[in-house]
This record gives structure tokens, C-alpha cells and sequence, in this order.
């Protein structure tokens, strides 16, 4: 077969580091809950527990950064409100359409640390004119993400405490078990609207907290079991 000619180079495959292996997983679909949280949701102005809702980032938002490395993100443009909001990270493995909750475990490749990084005022002014996010979550280098630690390595991350600190001091703490959609409750919903996909990654939502960061400022997120997700902004 010929060889495949393109009209200028494709970009190369997004993809994060492994754990323990030197095989990389390729990064397809980048998914993110929204306010899955219940004081989260409270501190956004919501309460209770309203059906999941979903966000999608480029899979080229992804500031990949290595074990026991510091990453560097840069401040983005038309935003002086960009937020932070440390998440677990599924990987998935095997794909599937409308996986019951029940199966959900068996599409699991792994877990990572990430950040759902938020130019809230542009996300606020969307909110306000009805229109969607794109512009305040979705933008460059808005998706920092640690290695992924296959699901059998990970320990019980459905129990897991999670947190982050700005420049040493804490910002948001809490636990994986106070998701008020939980792991595979949500893979059943996601499934639901969108073939999952093998390298798709769902950010599973963010516990209170959330807050402004700075050029300079340092954070460093955590999932107990995972590797420690440390990024600058830069």
C-alpha cells in the first residue's frame, strides 16, 4: 500500500507516561465531569444531585509531566481569573457504548493526577450569555496530568484522599468517596452519549476549594496512591 500523504505533518500523539513501563498511553478524548462534588457545587452556587453533565477538552490541552518532575503551564491568554481544580483522572482501556455501571471496572486501564485548569471569568460571562464553555475550559495547556498507574497498582482510589496545595500551603482537600457521581456511575452515564473509546480520559470532577493561581505559583496535586502531580505556572 502506499504510503499516506498529508497536505502538511500531523501532529504527533498526545500521550502520558506509564507507571512502571516504558510504554506510553495515547491520549484520545480528553472528558470532564461537571460539579461532581457536593460542596463544590454548593461553593459554584448549586446544590444537590443533579444528573451528570459533561465537558470535553482537546487532547492537545494535556501539560504531560513525568514522575517526581515539575511540569510548567503557561497563564493563558484573556483571563485574570484562571482557577485551579485538582481531579482523578480515569484512563480507559477498552472501550464500549452504554457500559453498565456494574462493567464499568473492566474499561479501566488505570488512574492519574490531573488539573481541570478554568479561565473562570470567561467561563462566568459564558454562563451568563447562555453559550457554551469552549473558551473558558477548554483552551491550551488546561489539562496537566501525571503518570497513570494501571488500575491494579492503584490501591482503592475510590477511597482515596485527594488535595492540592498552592506554594505549600493547602487550597483543596478532600476524598475520593465524597464524588456524588462515583466512578463507575459515571462511566454508565458517558457511555450513554459518546462511544468511549482506548486513550479516551475522564477527569472525574473537583472537591471545594477552588481558587485563582498566579505567574510563579506552584501546585502540587495528590491522589493517595498515585505519583504527585506538580505543575508551575509559568
Amino acid at each position: 500500500m502506499a504510503s499516506q500523504d498529508f497536505v502538511f505533518a500531523p501532529a504527533p500523539v498526545v500521550s502520558v507516561p506509564v507507571a512502571g513501563s516504558a510504554a506510553r498511553f495515547p491520549i484520545h478524548r480528553i472528558y470532564c465531569v461537571g460539579r461532581n462534588y457536593e460542596e463544590h457545587a454548593k461553593e459554584m452556587g448549586f446544590t444537590g444531585r443533579e444528573p451528570p453533565f459533561f465537558f470535553m477538552k482537546p487532547a492537545d490541552a494535556a501539560v504531560v509531566v513525568d514522575a517526581d518532575t515539575t511540569g510548567s503551564m503557561a497563564y493563558p491568554t484573556l483571563t485574570k481569573n484562571l482557577h485551579h481544580e485538582i481531579e482523578l483522572v480515569v484512563a480507559i482501556g477498552t472501550g464500549g457504548r452504554n457500559i453498565a455501571a456494574a462493567d464499568a471496572h473492566k474499561h479501566i486501564f488505570g488512574y492519574a493526577v490531573g488539573l481541570d485548569m478554568t479561565r473562570r471569568d470567561l467561563q462566568n460571562d459564558m454562563k451568563k450569555q447562555g453559550r457554551p464553555w469552549d473558551i473558558g475550559k477548554g483552551f491550551e495547556q488546561s489539562a496537566p496530568i501525571g503518570p497513570i498507574v494501571p488500575k491494579a497498582e492503584a490501591g482503592d482510589v475510590e477511597h482515596a484522599a485527594i488535595s492540592l496545595q498552592v506554594n505549600g500551603t493547602d487550597r483543596q482537600r478532600s476524598n475520593v468517596s465524597q464524588l456524588i457521581w462515583n466512578i463507575a456511575e459515571t462511566i454508565e452515564h458517558l457511555s450513554a452519549a459518546w462511544e468511549l473509546q482506548p486513550g479516551d480520559l475522564i477527569y472525574t470532577g473537583t472537591p471545594e476549594g477552588v481558587a485563582a493561581v498566579v505567574l510563579g505559583d506552584l501546585l502540587e496535586g495528590e491522589v493517595a496512591g498515585l505519583p504527585r502531580l506538580s505543575v508551575r505556572v509559568a
